[in-house]
């Protein structure tokens, strides 16, 4: 299991966004310069992550962007989750249709819900705090 190359930008902006002590604007120039990451992806990464709440963006004098709630209320879950949309590992839990030469025959398509949500809670557990903590604080831990 992979994350795509955006959900991967998406969790370092936010990132960046978090060290501005979440109440401080920034824009997406200085997060783009901060992160590396290049203006164009940023300013698409913003309105993604604003669509789907975790980013306030505002207009004019003044404006900016900051974090929509705390750091600490906003979990890895839900940045990836704003990206790449429910966390599945396989295609065939999502609802959606889709083709699998198998699918009448398994005996383990019904117990994917059970490790879906076992992956999403232990993201659900890693807070943006967490993660954008100096890496000497950063204690996450997980557990076997």
């Amino acid at each position: 299991m992979r994350l795509s190359n955006m959900a991967d930008y998406a969790v370092v902006t936010m990132s960046a966004a978090a060290r501005h002590c979440g109440g401080a604007r920034s824009s997406a120039s200085e997060l783009a310069e901060e992160t590396g990451i290049a203006l164009p992806t940023t300013q698409k990464l913003v309105s993604i992550l604003s669509r789907a709440g975790l980013l306030r963006s505002s207009r004019g004098s003044g404006g900016g962007i900051q974090l929509a709630r705390p750091a600490a209320a906003i979990s890895l879950a839900d940045i990836i989750e704003a990206v790449e949309g429910p966390i599945a590992m396989t295609a065939c839990v999502d609802g959606n249709k889709h083709d699998c030469a198998i699918e009448s025959l398994c005996t383990v398509q019904p117990h994917w819900t059970i490790v879906n949500s076992a992956i999403r809670g232990a993201l659900a557990n890693i807070s943006l705090s967490q993660l954008s903590a100096a890496p000497a604080r950063n204690q996450i831990e997980i557990e076997a």
